[in-house]
């Protein structure tokens, strides 16, 4: 296990504090809406903060395997933001439909 000391001890904490506050704050954002896209792009936020705090880790402790667990959570984060995105735009469709 890789020991960290200095300011790479410091700055990998500091990092893994910033990214747990603007989890949190990404959080409350997916809660609060208020629209349906302000909720994706808040959900696709947060895949992206727990990837960056998988891979933080994994420099800390020297775990390579988080390093493949972010690599696929990042290919499923990009899909479901692909699928997300042609939900609200077939919504947006429908909507224009109904309203001629």
């Amino acid at each position: 296990m890789m020991e960290l000391s200095g300011p790479l001890a410091w700055t990998v904490y500091t990092c893994l504090v910033v990214l747990s506050i603007s989890l949190v704050l990404a959080c409350i954002r997916l809660v609060r809406g208020p629209s349906l896209p302000d909720r994706v792009i808040a959900l696709d936020l947060i895949s992206y903060q727990a990837i960056a705090i998988m891979l933080i880790y994994a420099l800390a402790t020297d775990k390579s395997y988080f390093l493949e667990v972010g690599l696929v959570l990042a290919l499923i984060a990009f899909l479901g933001t692909v699928a997300f995105a042609r939900y609200i735009e077939y919504i947006s469709l429908e909507a224009t439909v109904v309203e001629k």
